[in-house]
């Protein structure tokens, strides 16, 4: 078995038992190879029968990074079964070491496949933009996790849930814009589109290239998650958080309460 194959079994067998694992840095060295395992559960699970519907960017953040104790964006992928509607309740357990984080979404309506692209590749590639929660999770012990570690492990995807509000590009200054995260009233996070990357469209871009040098460009269609617009809240069973952008409206998620 390859240092490849061991991370990506040890990270599966945290999804298959519930019970976080330890690190996989002891196993594979740079990004390179944690992409490398990324993309070996990626095809496992297409093989499977999941469908793919776009990607994220994390890590785009200061106030994430320091969090997280990392300096540089990620990516991860996107399946279908882990969108959930506006307003709807996570199950409990669902994600493991659950957090959650405000987002500014892409949804594309022409495939990015140039080796370098440009603003305007990307402002013409763009159908219209959401408000997003994203519901991130670690299958990594407590969190104790390096670039390789959240890559590795299809950068700490959990889930995310859309607002149903399309707004064009052209109508917003994601730059600009306002952030807060709120748990029925009290703030969690707020921040801005500055926040990610310098604006969102930086972050999309960053994504467009790492996904064409990586072989798997972004395609029309797809649902970028263009990263955090302030740190991570952490969300209790019961809660209710919602999000609210300006220029994008708003969106919210429930988590169910634990079953005793």
């Amino acid at each position: 078995m390859t240092t490849i194959e061991a991370a990506a079994d040890r990270i599966l067998g945290a999804y298959a038992s519930g019970v976080p694992c330890e690190p996989v840095r002891d196993l594979i060295d740079g990004a390179d190879a944690a992409y490398a395992v990324q993309q070996r559960l990626t095809e496992g699970w297409l093989a499977a029968g999941r469908r793919l519907v776009g990607r994220k960017v994390g890590l785009t953040s200061a106030a994430v990074q320091a969090q997280l104790g990392v300096d540089s964006p990620d990516f991860g992928v996107l399946f279908a079964d882990m969108a959930v509607p506006d307003g709807a309740e996570i199950p409990a357990g669902s994600v493991m070491q659950t957090k959650a984080e405000a987002e500014v979404a892409l949804v594309l309506e022409h495939d990015l496949t140039f080796e370098r692209h440009t603003v305007a590749d990307l402002i013409r590639a763009v159908a219209f933009v959401l408000p997003a929660i994203e519901i991130v999770g670690s299958r990594i012990r407590d969190w104790d996790i390096t670039l390789a570690d959240t890559v590795a492990d299809n950068a700490s995807s959990g889930m995310y849930v859309l607002g149903n509000r399309p707004t064009r590009l052209q109508d917003v200054d994601l730059r600009l814009c306002g952030m807060v995260l709120e748990r029925r009233g009290e703030q969690l996070s707020t921040g801005t589109g500055a926040a990610c990357l310098g604006h969102p469209l930086n972050a999309a871009l960053w994504l467009a290239d790492s996904a064409v040098r990586l072989g798997r460009p972004l395609r029309a269609g797809d649902t970028v998650l263009t990263g955090a617009l302030g740190p991570m809240a952490t969300p209790a069973p019961g809660d209710v958080l919602e999000a609210r952008i300006d220029g994008l409206g708003d969106v919210r998620v429930a988590f169910a309460k634990e079953i005793s």
